[in-house]
């Protein structure tokens, strides 16, 4: 072990452990903005020989004391991977971030957001303008992840066989979208069964709106990819406020109308505007919460084993690569088909008289 190489600054580690990844743009892009804003500003400055294992723990602590948990989670994944190479380069013994004890993730009203199918339909599509709805409707009716959705490209729709092939990805970082042909894993490369709304809204749409350059079905007003950002605030949200989804708008008096939401501490807020359009820009802005678009995708697949689709083929229209995964993420959904569970075995012909007598027990 070189005794002067613990004297190497974090920063200058961190830069090395960097540059010998090989993951997505997007994770890349992500875990670096991590590193500069929550990581860097603590250690960036420290020889890796002078971090010890309790000065990590109490990084973590103050951390959780403004933080979400997974935030914090994310925060320490970064600097225990550099710690983990300096290791292994023999920089330093062992790895001070190891047993530290971190934040619990507290599941929270947003984790598991989910659209009924008659506000989906009634409410929210209405809403949304022309030129977007058939995307909004492909994510409701086939739970198509945002990137797989900006990604399509009409060779891979069959209208009239009601099949979508997912395979090509948009991926955005720092604004900037660019498309790889392959989705987030082996099995996101499959076929999904469109409902007839959605062969609906997407004929409409080829009439409406002219494919991309490489034949993109959704596209910006300018021609170009569709960034997930001006999206969200441009016309989700406010979509959103429109259906009755977010916040809360009503009017009051001649030219007064009332605007309502919950700020980020949970606390109502209440504010008063001369007409409609500014008090709903408003509750968009600053409303915190709501429905997001990849809830759209947790309503599809609730929706699926709630009518009791068979887990398998929802693991497989959702691109799962286990069916684990889906079982974990969608049993408070299974819960709701329970009765048709203990209905398949409602005459189940018994050939004996049961013991009903707890007591024996």
């Amino acid at each position: 072990m070189d005794p002067h190489a613990g004297r190497t600054r974090f920063e200058l580690y961190a830069r090395k452990w960097a540059a010998g990844r090989n993951d997505e743009a997007m994770t890349k892009a992500r875990d670096a903005s991590v590193m500069r804003h929550r990581v860097l500003p603590t250690w960036g400055e420290v020889p890796i020989r002078r971090i010890d294992h309790s000065a990590v723990q109490q990084w973590v602590s103050e951390l959780g004391a403004h933080l979400a948990p997974a935030t914090v989670r994310e925060c320490h994944r970064l600097l225990r991977a550099v710690l983990a190479l300096a290791v292994r380069d023999r920089v330093i013994g062992e790895n001070p971030a190891d047993g530290v004890r971190l934040p619990k993730r507290r599941r929270t009203d947003a984790d598991e957001q989910v659209i009924t199918r008659e506000a989906f339909a009634g409410n929210l599509l209405p809403e949304i303008p022309e030129r977007y709805r058939a995307l909004v409707g492909l994510a409701g009716g086939s739970g198509l992840r945002w990137g797989e959705c900006v990604g399509l490209a009409w060779d891979a729709i069959d209208l009239e066989r009601a099949t979508v092939r997912v395979g090509r990805v948009g991926i955005e970082v720092a604004g900037h979208v660019t498309f790889k042909p392959y989705p987030k894993t082996r099995a996101g490369r499959r076929a999904v069964p469109l409902p007839p709304f959605v062969v609906k809204l997407l004929r409409a749409h080829r009439q409406l709106v002219p494919p991309g350059p490489a034949g993109e079905v959704f596209t910006n007003e300018a021609g170009g990819p569709l960034r997930r950002t001006v999206f969200r605030a441009w016309i989700w949200r406010p979509a959103l406020v429109r259906a009755g989804l977010l916040g809360k708008v009503v009017q009051v008096g001649p030219r007064v109308w009332r605007a309502t939401w919950r700020d980020r501490d949970g606390n109502e807020v209440i504010e008063e505007f001369p007409n409609r359009r500014v008090a709903r820009a408003r509750v968009s802005r600053m409303a915190q919460g709501g429905l997001r678009f990849h809830d759209l995708r947790h309503s599809y697949a609730t929706w699926l084993v709630s009518d009791g689709v068979p887990i398998n083929d929802v693991a497989r229209v959702m691109g799962h690569e286990q069916i684990s995964t889906t079982l974990d993420r969608y049993t408070h959904a299974f819960e709701a088909g329970a009765e048709k569970v203990r209905a398949s075995f409602a005459d189940f012909p018994l050939t004996f008289e049961a013991d009903e007598d707890e007591s024996a027990d």
